[in-house]
């Protein structure tokens, strides 16, 4: 089972804001061997999806932006994360589905652009998104845009 809570920069507390810098460094970087800025000022402006474990530790993480964050026609998830410790278990698909239902509602229904691994792309198909223009390098990894188009009753399915 997964508990989500999605808050504002401002709203995080300290121990928060350190297991989500935590666990997307122990992923990004030290996982996937990807030195980069995390810290790229986004963080700011954005809702933060947090999914924790029955043991109430931090094992998903989304991040959430409105239109003109990221993308200027298209709010989008992005720093995508769950813990190696509970992959297998759904938590990825129950992690997305989360984050487009808290995207549709936060901001107002927006289409949702997202910047995906390539080898994920059948995953995030099965959710909606559906990929646009070419294929990308992004920190030495293959990456593809994808744009979720929503409509406002696929909020009531997820």
């Amino acid at each position: 089972m997964i508990v989500f809570k999605c808050l504002l920069f401002s709203q995080l507390s300290l121990e928060e804001l350190y297991e989500i810098m935590a666990l997307r460094q122990e992923v990004f970087v030290v996982e996937q061997d990807c030195p980069y800025l995390d810290a790229d000022g986004k963080d700011k402006q954005a809702w933060h999806l947090l999914g924790y474990s029955q043991d109430q530790k931090l094992v998903a993480y989304t991040r959430l932006i409105d239109k003109g964050g990221s993308y200027k026609d298209y709010a989008s998830i992005g720093r995508v994360v769950t813990s190696a410790s509970v992959r297998k278990e759904g938590y990825g698909k129950l992690l997305m589905q989360e984050s487009i239902r808290q995207t549709i509602l936060l901001f107002n229904n927006p289409p949702i652009k997202i910047s995906a691994q390539v080898y994920l792309d059948r995953f995030y198909r099965s959710l909606g998104f559906e990929p646009v223009g070419e294929g990308y390098l992004e920190d030495n990894i293959p990456h593809i845009a994808m744009i979720y188009r929503s409509q406002k009753a696929s909020t009531q399915d997820m």
